[in-house]
């Protein structure tokens, strides 16, 4: 996460006490002045909309501006900054504590450094509860047993849950909350390569398991995008039932290899009754990605995804349909961990009423959303872009809605089930009934 300004704590260190609340010094006051002005002038600058929808924003900071420079404590300076961006009455814009803030940033998570590795684990917060929902073949984790189903309780020796119950308050109300949640743990699980993590587990029989798992190099290859740091991509085929095909990839990425992916499902799935494209916690990637993919599905030209809306440009996802695409029933399974242009595939494809879509609402991240530190050790949040789908509606702060949700339990994880493909298999076999 971008985090231009550093704060030290000790500026924000209190002098007394006033209405249960600590009282702010001079030095805590001017930093809440500086985030204000800083929050203000950003929205001015990067809003997609320079008229920001018919909106007086030199008023609207004229009018806050004594607010803020009266507030005595770091509650009244939140709600003053959080009524200024209230007026654009737009999701993903808003100032998150500097507790919660914590929870969020990676790199206060696992104290700076290299955090390219981890022990093989992906996961979900599922009722309060940091669930394994997948370990890596020949990771660390596989080969000490952990089992999906497992509870993370303790990461080298922190308590998840009161972590995971302050971002489930600041968040409560947001389509990112399951975002917010599994990036929260996973960022404690990585780290260098080589190095231990600890964590404490609850079993399938409840039981404490404590492990050291080394830290490995994630599957996949590296690829870069732009000026974010290297990751790693991997894309995979398979089929679920002889004539089910089934890909699943971690990022749209690698235009080339996804597209060879793509090609081999298809091609290698003629005889196909029904495919499924595997979206859950895929956060995203380049774009124009969502057309490409959409291409292997689409029998007609011409169609759209929807559009994006930047400040001075306006770009259509058209689909380009391959001369030989799969034109059977098409499920997609999405969950709270899919956003960006995993929600764009998702959302234009179930609009065309090409694809049944399955699982748990998506992120509602679809626009480039970009979260700072502020002077005073707060973050803020804000977007600069907009999308709306062919069907007409933003994803930004409502995601996509699946047509059959279906929430995995412990129970299942445990049992080794994976109810949101099982359900889209279901389907598929019941359009070849009909």
């Amino acid at each position: 996460m971008p985090r231009p300004i550093v704060v030290s704590v000790l500026a924000l260190a209190c002098a007394v006490v006033a209405g249960g609340q600590p009282a702010l010094t001079s030095a805590g006051r001017q930093a809440n002045i500086d985030s204000f002005e800083h929050a203000w002038k950003t929205v001015l600058d990067k809003h997609w909309d320079p008229k920001l929808g018919g909106i007086d924003w030199q008023a609207v900071h004229d009018e806050l501006r004594p607010g803020i420079e009266a507030a005595k404590t770091m509650d009244e300076a939140r709600k003053v900054m959080s009524s200024m961006l209230e007026r654009l009455k737009l999701t993903h814009y808003g100032i998150i504590p500097a507790d919660v803030y914590r929870e969020l940033d990676p790199s206060d998570a696992s104290g700076g450094g290299a955090r390219d590795a981890d022990p093989g684990i992906d996961l979900r917060v599922i009722e309060g509860h940091a669930l394994v929902t997948s370990v890596e073949p020949g990771s660390p984790a596989a080969a000490h047993g952990v089992k999906p189903g497992w509870e993370i309780v303790r990461v080298n020796g922190a308590e998840m849950a009161p972590a995971l119950q302050r971002i489930q308050q600041q968040f409560a109300a947001s389509t990112l909350l399951d975002l917010r949640l599994a990036r929260s743990v996973l960022s404690r699980l990585q780290g260098p390569k080589g190095a231990t993590v600890h964590l404490d587990f609850l079993d399938a029989a409840d039981r404490t398991v404590s492990l050291g798992l080394d830290r490995v190099q994630p599957r996949g290859q590296l690829a870069h995008l732009g000026n974010m740091p290297p990751m790693y991509f991997w894309a995979e085929w398979r089929k679920v039932r002889p004539d089910i095909g089934y890909v699943r990839f971690n990022l749209f990425l690698e235009p080339d290899v996804l597209s060879k992916t793509f090609a081999d499902a298809v091609n290698g799935c003629g005889g196909c009754n029904g495919f499924v494209i595997d979206l859950r916690g895929n956060p995203g990637g380049i774009g124009g990605l969502a057309m490409g993919a959409a291409g292997w599905f689409m029998g007609e030209s011409g169609v759209e995804l929807g559009t994006t809306y930047l400040r001075g440009a306006t770009l259509k996802f058209v689909v380009f349909p391959r001369p030989q695409p799969f034109l059977g029933p098409l499920a997609i399974l999405v969950d709270g961990c899919s956003a960006s242009t995993a929600e764009i595939l998702a959302a234009g494809l179930k609009d065309a009423k090409r694809a049944r879509i399955f699982g748990t609402r998506t992120a509602g991240a679809a626009l480039p959303s970009i979260i700072e530190r502020l002077p005073n050790g707060d973050g803020f949040q804000y977007a600069i872009a907009n999308y709306i789908s062919q069907g007409g509606k933003p994803l930004e702060g409502i995601g996509v809605i699946p047509d059959e949700e279906v929430r995995p339990t412990r129970r299942q994880l445990l049992a080794g089930q994976d109810p949101a493909l099982d359900a889209a298999v279901e389907w598929i076999r019941n359009q070849k009934k009909k």
